[in-house]
Protein backbone atom coordinates (compact mmCIF):
# COMPACT_ATOMS: atom_id res chain seq x y z
CA UNK A 1 0.00 0.00 0.00
CA UNK A 2 2.99 2.23 -0.16
CA UNK A 3 6.60 2.67 -1.19
CA UNK A 4 8.37 1.65 -4.34
CA UNK A 5 12.03 0.83 -4.66
CA UNK A 6 14.06 3.87 -5.59
CA UNK A 7 14.46 2.45 -9.07
CA UNK A 8 10.78 3.11 -9.71
CA UNK A 9 10.40 6.39 -7.85
CA UNK A 10 10.95 9.38 -10.10
CA UNK A 11 10.05 12.48 -8.18
CA UNK A 12 9.12 15.20 -10.63
CA UNK A 13 10.48 18.64 -9.89
CA UNK A 14 7.72 20.64 -8.29
CA UNK A 15 8.67 23.63 -10.38
CA UNK A 16 7.42 21.62 -13.34
CA UNK A 17 3.94 21.26 -11.83
CA UNK A 18 3.49 24.47 -9.87
CA UNK A 19 0.97 26.93 -11.36
CA UNK A 20 0.17 24.64 -14.27
CA UNK A 21 -3.20 25.16 -15.93
CA UNK A 22 -5.00 22.15 -17.31
CA UNK A 23 -6.31 22.03 -20.86
CA UNK A 24 -9.90 21.13 -21.77
CA UNK A 25 -8.74 17.59 -22.65
CA UNK A 26 -7.18 16.90 -19.25
CA UNK A 27 -8.55 14.12 -17.06
CA UNK A 28 -8.17 13.32 -13.38
CA UNK A 29 -8.58 9.71 -12.33
CA UNK A 30 -8.46 7.48 -9.29
CA UNK A 31 -6.03 4.60 -9.82
CA UNK A 32 -6.49 1.39 -7.82
CA UNK A 33 -3.71 -1.18 -7.86
CA UNK A 34 -4.32 -4.72 -6.73
CA UNK A 35 -2.78 -6.55 -3.79
CA UNK A 36 0.60 -8.24 -4.10
CA UNK A 37 2.07 -11.08 -2.08
CA UNK A 38 5.79 -10.36 -2.26
CA UNK A 39 5.84 -8.27 0.92
CA UNK A 40 3.37 -7.79 3.74
CA UNK A 41 2.83 -4.10 2.98
CA UNK A 42 1.87 -4.88 -0.63
CA UNK A 43 -0.92 -7.26 0.40
CA UNK A 44 -3.50 -4.48 0.70
CA UNK A 45 -3.10 -2.81 -2.69
CA UNK A 46 -2.52 0.85 -3.44
CA UNK A 47 -4.36 4.01 -4.51
CA UNK A 48 -3.26 7.20 -6.27
CA UNK A 49 -4.55 10.11 -8.33
CA UNK A 50 -3.66 10.38 -12.01
CA UNK A 51 -3.59 13.74 -13.80
CA UNK A 52 -3.27 13.31 -17.56
CA UNK A 53 -3.12 16.30 -19.89
CA UNK A 54 -2.20 15.30 -23.48
CA UNK A 55 -2.24 18.91 -24.69
CA UNK A 56 0.31 20.08 -22.12
CA UNK A 57 2.22 16.81 -22.49
CA UNK A 58 2.27 15.49 -18.93
CA UNK A 59 0.88 12.45 -17.18
CA UNK A 60 1.46 12.37 -13.42
CA UNK A 61 0.66 10.00 -10.56
CA UNK A 62 0.10 11.73 -7.24
CA UNK A 63 1.16 9.04 -4.82
CA UNK A 64 0.61 9.46 -1.07
CA UNK A 65 2.40 6.21 -0.22
CA UNK A 66 6.08 7.25 -0.19
CA UNK A 67 8.43 7.84 2.70
CA UNK A 68 11.99 9.03 2.93
CA UNK A 69 14.58 6.80 4.61
CA UNK A 70 16.83 9.84 4.95
CA UNK A 71 14.49 11.81 7.17
CA UNK A 72 15.97 12.49 10.63
CA UNK A 73 15.60 9.60 13.11
CA UNK A 74 13.66 7.58 10.54
CA UNK A 75 14.09 4.17 12.18
CA UNK A 76 13.42 5.48 15.68
CA UNK A 77 10.28 7.25 14.51
CA UNK A 78 9.19 4.14 12.61
CA UNK A 79 9.53 2.02 15.77
CA UNK A 80 7.62 4.63 17.79
CA UNK A 81 4.80 4.74 15.25
CA UNK A 82 5.59 8.33 14.39
CA UNK A 83 5.84 7.74 10.66
CA UNK A 84 5.79 10.59 8.19
CA UNK A 85 4.72 9.68 4.66
CA UNK A 86 4.62 12.14 1.80
CA UNK A 87 2.99 12.93 -1.49
CA UNK A 88 5.28 12.15 -4.43
CA UNK A 89 4.65 13.31 -7.98
CA UNK A 90 5.74 10.57 -10.38
CA UNK A 91 5.71 9.74 -14.04
CA UNK A 92 2.46 7.83 -14.38
CA UNK A 93 3.68 5.25 -16.90
CA UNK A 94 6.51 4.21 -14.59
CA UNK A 95 4.05 4.05 -11.73
CA UNK A 96 1.73 1.83 -13.77
CA UNK A 97 4.55 -0.36 -15.08
CA UNK A 98 5.63 -1.26 -11.57
CA UNK A 99 2.27 -2.88 -10.77
CA UNK A 100 1.87 -4.59 -14.12
CA UNK A 101 5.39 -6.01 -13.79
CA UNK A 102 4.42 -7.64 -10.49
CA UNK A 103 1.10 -8.88 -11.90
CA UNK A 104 -1.10 -6.60 -9.82
CA UNK A 105 -4.27 -5.34 -11.44
CA UNK A 106 -4.62 -1.67 -12.35
CA UNK A 107 -8.06 -0.02 -12.52
CA UNK A 108 -8.72 3.58 -13.54
CA UNK A 109 -11.81 5.62 -12.63
CA UNK A 110 -11.99 8.83 -14.67
CA UNK A 111 -13.70 11.45 -12.52
CA UNK A 112 -16.77 13.28 -13.77
CA UNK A 113 -15.48 16.83 -13.25
CA UNK A 114 -16.02 20.09 -15.06
CA UNK A 115 -12.91 21.94 -16.30
CA UNK A 116 -13.19 24.28 -13.30
CA UNK A 117 -13.46 21.34 -10.88
CA UNK A 118 -10.47 19.61 -12.46
CA UNK A 119 -8.36 22.72 -12.10
CA UNK A 120 -9.44 23.20 -8.52
CA UNK A 121 -8.49 19.62 -7.60
CA UNK A 122 -5.23 19.89 -9.53
CA UNK A 123 -4.38 23.15 -7.77
CA UNK A 124 -4.84 21.43 -4.43
CA UNK A 125 -2.60 18.53 -5.48
CA UNK A 126 0.07 20.95 -6.66
CA UNK A 127 -0.09 22.81 -3.36
CA UNK A 128 0.03 19.53 -1.45
CA UNK A 129 3.13 18.45 -3.41
CA UNK A 130 5.17 21.45 -2.27
CA UNK A 131 8.01 20.39 0.09
CA UNK A 132 6.50 22.23 3.03
CA UNK A 133 3.09 20.55 2.52
CA UNK A 134 3.83 17.08 1.21
CA UNK A 135 4.40 15.17 4.49
CA UNK A 136 1.69 13.80 6.74
CA UNK A 137 1.59 11.68 9.88
CA UNK A 138 0.75 8.18 8.67
CA UNK A 139 -1.81 5.96 10.37
CA UNK A 140 -2.37 2.39 9.21
CA UNK A 141 -6.15 2.64 9.22
CA UNK A 142 -7.18 6.29 9.35
CA UNK A 143 -4.63 8.28 7.37
CA UNK A 144 -2.89 6.35 4.62
CA UNK A 145 -2.40 6.38 0.87
CA UNK A 146 -5.96 5.13 0.32
CA UNK A 147 -7.86 7.32 2.79
CA UNK A 148 -6.22 10.41 1.33
CA UNK A 149 -8.21 10.18 -1.91
CA UNK A 150 -11.78 10.45 -0.55
CA UNK A 151 -10.51 12.86 2.09
CA UNK A 152 -9.06 15.24 -0.50
CA UNK A 153 -12.04 15.07 -2.85
CA UNK A 154 -14.31 15.89 0.09
CA UNK A 155 -12.00 18.67 1.24
CA UNK A 156 -11.83 20.28 -2.20
CA UNK A 157 -15.50 19.97 -3.19
CA UNK A 158 -17.19 19.98 0.20
CA UNK A 159 -20.85 18.98 0.47
CA UNK A 160 -21.20 18.70 -3.30
CA UNK A 161 -19.59 15.26 -3.01
CA UNK A 162 -21.48 12.43 -1.33
CA UNK A 163 -20.07 8.97 -0.67
CA UNK A 164 -23.11 6.69 -0.69
CA UNK A 165 -22.47 3.74 1.62
CA UNK A 166 -25.45 1.59 0.57
CA UNK A 167 -23.09 -0.85 -1.16
CA UNK A 168 -21.55 -1.78 2.21
CA UNK A 169 -23.74 -4.57 3.56
CA UNK A 170 -21.31 -6.08 6.07
CA UNK A 171 -20.40 -5.05 9.61
CA UNK A 172 -16.73 -6.00 9.68
CA UNK A 173 -14.24 -4.80 12.25
CA UNK A 174 -10.95 -3.24 11.18
CA UNK A 175 -9.24 -6.54 12.00
CA UNK A 176 -11.70 -8.57 9.93
CA UNK A 177 -11.21 -6.26 6.96
CA UNK A 178 -7.46 -6.61 7.29
CA UNK A 179 -7.70 -10.41 7.53
CA UNK A 180 -9.36 -10.57 4.11
CA UNK A 181 -6.07 -9.61 2.48
CA UNK A 182 -3.71 -11.85 4.42
CA UNK A 183 -4.71 -15.33 3.26
CA UNK A 184 -1.29 -15.76 1.64
CA UNK A 185 0.60 -13.96 4.41
CA UNK A 186 -0.03 -16.26 7.44
CA UNK A 187 2.95 -15.04 9.46
CA UNK A 188 2.17 -11.42 8.68
CA UNK A 189 -1.44 -12.02 9.69
CA UNK A 190 -0.29 -13.57 12.96
CA UNK A 191 2.14 -10.72 13.64
CA UNK A 192 -0.56 -8.10 13.10
CA UNK A 193 -3.03 -9.98 15.29
CA UNK A 194 -0.48 -10.32 18.10
CA UNK A 195 0.89 -6.78 18.02
CA UNK A 196 -2.36 -4.83 17.57
CA UNK A 197 -4.99 -4.73 20.28
CA UNK A 198 -8.62 -3.84 20.90
CA UNK A 199 -8.73 -0.77 18.60
CA UNK A 200 -8.47 -3.24 15.68
CA UNK A 201 -11.75 -4.84 16.77
CA UNK A 202 -13.76 -1.65 16.44
CA UNK A 203 -16.61 -2.09 14.00
CA UNK A 204 -15.71 -0.01 10.95
CA UNK A 205 -18.15 2.53 9.60
CA UNK A 206 -18.81 2.24 5.85
CA UNK A 207 -16.62 5.31 5.28
CA UNK A 208 -13.81 3.76 7.34
CA UNK A 209 -13.77 0.76 5.00
CA UNK A 210 -11.90 3.07 2.66
CA UNK A 211 -8.61 2.55 4.44
CA UNK A 212 -8.34 -0.24 1.86
CA UNK A 213 -7.86 0.60 -1.84
CA UNK A 214 -10.52 -1.86 -3.05
CA UNK A 215 -13.09 -0.09 -0.91
CA UNK A 216 -11.86 3.31 -2.13
CA UNK A 217 -12.61 2.11 -5.65
CA UNK A 218 -16.07 0.91 -4.59
CA UNK A 219 -16.63 4.15 -2.69
CA UNK A 220 -15.91 6.28 -5.76
CA UNK A 221 -18.10 4.00 -7.89
CA UNK A 222 -21.00 4.84 -5.58
CA UNK A 223 -20.21 8.52 -4.99
CA UNK A 224 -21.92 11.54 -6.54
CA UNK A 225 -20.93 15.14 -7.18
CA UNK A 226 -23.77 17.65 -7.38
CA UNK A 227 -26.14 14.70 -7.73
CA UNK A 228 -24.25 13.19 -10.70
CA UNK A 229 -22.05 10.06 -10.63
CA UNK A 230 -18.54 11.01 -9.55
CA UNK A 231 -17.00 8.40 -11.88
CA UNK A 232 -17.56 9.10 -15.58
CA UNK A 233 -15.66 6.16 -17.01
CA UNK A 234 -13.97 3.06 -15.66
CA UNK A 235 -11.02 1.42 -17.41
CA UNK A 236 -9.46 -1.94 -16.64
CA UNK A 237 -5.87 -1.03 -17.48
CA UNK A 238 -4.49 -4.41 -16.50
CA UNK A 239 -6.16 -7.54 -15.16
CA UNK A 240 -3.87 -9.69 -13.00
CA UNK A 241 -3.24 -13.21 -14.24
CA UNK A 242 -4.06 -16.18 -11.96
CA UNK A 243 -1.12 -17.50 -9.96
CA UNK A 244 -0.70 -20.79 -8.13
CA UNK A 245 -0.11 -20.14 -4.44
CA UNK A 246 0.35 -22.28 -1.38
CA UNK A 247 1.30 -21.51 2.18
CA UNK A 248 2.91 -24.94 2.60
CA UNK A 249 3.32 -26.49 6.03
CA UNK A 250 5.48 -23.81 7.65
CA UNK A 251 2.47 -21.91 8.90
CA UNK A 252 1.73 -20.80 12.47
CA UNK A 253 -1.07 -23.32 13.03
CA UNK A 254 1.08 -26.30 12.03
CA UNK A 255 4.19 -25.20 13.92
CA UNK A 256 2.30 -24.24 17.08
CA UNK A 257 0.38 -27.54 16.96
CA UNK A 258 3.71 -29.39 16.86
CA UNK A 259 4.86 -27.25 19.80
CA UNK A 260 1.72 -28.18 21.75
CA UNK A 261 2.24 -31.89 21.03
CA UNK A 262 5.86 -31.66 22.14
CA UNK A 263 4.92 -29.73 25.29
CA UNK A 264 2.24 -32.24 26.26
CA UNK A 265 4.56 -35.20 25.53
CA UNK A 266 7.26 -33.65 27.71
CA UNK A 267 4.65 -32.98 30.39
CA UNK A 268 3.66 -36.64 30.49
CA UNK A 269 7.31 -37.68 30.68
CA UNK A 270 8.12 -35.13 33.38
CA UNK A 271 5.17 -36.19 35.52
CA UNK A 272 6.22 -39.83 35.30
CA UNK A 273 9.82 -39.19 36.27
CA UNK A 274 8.89 -36.31 38.62
CA UNK A 275 11.46 -34.02 37.07
CA UNK A 276 10.82 -31.02 34.86
CA UNK A 277 12.48 -30.16 31.56
CA UNK A 278 13.93 -26.86 32.70
CA UNK A 279 15.76 -26.03 29.49
CA UNK A 280 12.58 -26.33 27.45
CA UNK A 281 10.61 -24.21 29.91
CA UNK A 282 13.25 -21.49 30.02
CA UNK A 283 13.07 -21.16 26.23
CA UNK A 284 9.27 -21.33 26.05
CA UNK A 285 8.51 -18.90 28.85
CA UNK A 286 11.50 -16.70 28.04
CA UNK A 287 10.40 -16.14 24.44
CA UNK A 288 6.79 -15.65 25.51
CA UNK A 289 7.92 -13.11 28.10
CA UNK A 290 9.91 -11.22 25.47
CA UNK A 291 6.79 -11.05 23.30
CA UNK A 292 4.92 -9.71 26.33
CA UNK A 293 7.48 -6.95 26.83
CA UNK A 294 7.25 -6.05 23.12
CA UNK A 295 3.47 -5.76 23.40
CA UNK A 296 3.75 -3.70 26.57
CA UNK A 297 6.20 -1.29 24.93
CA UNK A 298 4.06 -0.99 21.79
CA UNK A 299 1.11 -0.15 24.03
CA UNK A 300 2.74 2.27 26.45
CA UNK A 301 5.90 3.65 24.83
CA UNK A 302 4.95 4.24 21.20
CA UNK A 303 2.42 6.18 19.13
CA UNK A 304 0.96 2.99 17.64
CA UNK A 305 -2.63 3.67 18.70
CA UNK A 306 -3.86 0.33 17.42
CA UNK A 307 -1.45 -1.48 19.77
CA UNK A 308 -3.30 -0.34 22.90
CA UNK A 309 -5.33 -2.57 25.23
CA UNK A 310 -3.86 -5.75 23.81
CA UNK A 311 -5.45 -8.90 25.25
CA UNK A 312 -2.63 -11.04 23.85
CA UNK A 313 -0.85 -10.05 27.05
CA UNK A 314 -3.12 -12.51 28.86
CA UNK A 315 -0.92 -15.32 27.50
CA UNK A 316 2.23 -13.32 26.71
CA UNK A 317 2.85 -12.11 30.25
CA UNK A 318 5.98 -9.93 30.51
CA UNK A 319 6.61 -11.60 33.88
CA UNK A 320 7.27 -14.87 32.04
CA UNK A 321 10.71 -13.49 31.22
CA UNK A 322 11.44 -13.01 34.93
CA UNK A 323 10.25 -16.48 35.84
CA UNK A 324 12.26 -18.01 32.98
CA UNK A 325 15.42 -16.62 34.57
CA UNK A 326 14.26 -17.77 38.01
CA UNK A 327 13.92 -21.35 36.75
CA UNK A 328 17.68 -21.75 36.80
CA UNK A 329 17.38 -21.69 40.59
CA UNK A 330 13.69 -22.25 41.40
CA UNK A 331 12.16 -20.69 44.49
CA UNK A 332 8.92 -21.44 46.30
CA UNK A 333 7.06 -18.53 44.72
CA UNK A 334 7.48 -19.99 41.24
CA UNK A 335 5.06 -22.81 42.11
CA UNK A 336 2.30 -20.33 42.89
CA UNK A 337 3.22 -18.33 39.80
CA UNK A 338 2.68 -21.35 37.56
CA UNK A 339 -0.63 -22.15 39.26
CA UNK A 340 -1.83 -18.63 38.42
CA UNK A 341 -0.50 -19.04 34.87
CA UNK A 342 -2.31 -22.36 34.50
CA UNK A 343 -5.61 -20.87 35.68
CA UNK A 344 -5.21 -17.81 33.46
CA UNK A 345 -4.46 -19.89 30.36
CA UNK A 346 -7.34 -22.28 31.09
CA UNK A 347 -9.77 -19.37 31.44
CA UNK A 348 -8.39 -17.79 28.28
CA UNK A 349 -9.04 -20.98 26.30
CA UNK A 350 -12.58 -21.33 27.67
CA UNK A 351 -13.47 -17.72 26.94
CA UNK A 352 -11.58 -17.46 23.61
CA UNK A 353 -14.57 -16.90 21.33
CA UNK A 354 -16.25 -14.44 23.70
CA UNK A 355 -13.33 -12.08 24.18
CA UNK A 356 -13.85 -8.52 22.86
CA UNK A 357 -10.57 -8.86 20.98
CA UNK A 358 -10.32 -11.46 18.23
CA UNK A 359 -7.22 -13.51 19.05
CA UNK A 360 -5.59 -15.46 16.23
CA UNK A 361 -6.77 -19.08 16.12
CA UNK A 362 -3.20 -20.34 15.61
CA UNK A 363 -2.38 -19.18 19.15
CA UNK A 364 -4.70 -21.79 20.71
CA UNK A 365 -2.10 -24.60 20.59
CA UNK A 366 0.54 -22.17 21.90
CA UNK A 367 -1.65 -21.37 24.90
CA UNK A 368 -2.21 -25.11 25.37
CA UNK A 369 1.56 -25.59 25.41
CA UNK A 370 1.98 -22.88 28.04
CA UNK A 371 -0.82 -24.40 30.14
CA UNK A 372 0.71 -27.88 29.93
CA UNK A 373 4.12 -26.66 31.04
CA UNK A 374 2.61 -24.51 33.81
CA UNK A 375 0.74 -27.57 35.11
CA UNK A 376 3.95 -29.60 35.22
CA UNK A 377 5.89 -26.82 36.95
CA UNK A 378 3.13 -26.57 39.57
CA UNK A 379 2.83 -30.32 40.16
CA UNK A 380 6.54 -31.09 40.20
CA UNK A 381 7.41 -28.05 42.36
CA UNK A 382 11.14 -27.59 42.86
CA UNK A 383 13.00 -30.66 41.45
CA UNK A 384 14.60 -29.88 38.11
CA UNK A 385 16.06 -31.73 35.16
CA UNK A 386 17.43 -30.81 31.76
Amino acid sequence: MRKFSLLFISLVSLSATAQLTLSEQATISVITCGPGQNELYSAFGHSAFRVNDPVNGFDYAFNYGVFDFNQPNFYLNFARGHNYYKLAVQDYKRFEYFYIYYNRYVHEQVLNLTPWQKQRLFDYLQWNAQPENQSYLYDYFYDNCATKLPEIVTKVFGDSVTFNDSHITTTYSIRQLTDQYLKWQPWGDLGIDICLGLPMDKRATPYEYMFLPDYVEAGFDNATINGQPLVKQKNIVYQAQPEDRSNGLLTPIYLFTLLAILSIALAVRDLRRKKVSTGFDVILFGITGLIGWLLLLLWTATDHKAAANNLNMLWALPTHLVVAVALFKPRKWTRQYFLITLILNALLLMLWVWLPQQLHYALIPLVLALAARAFVRYRCALPTGV
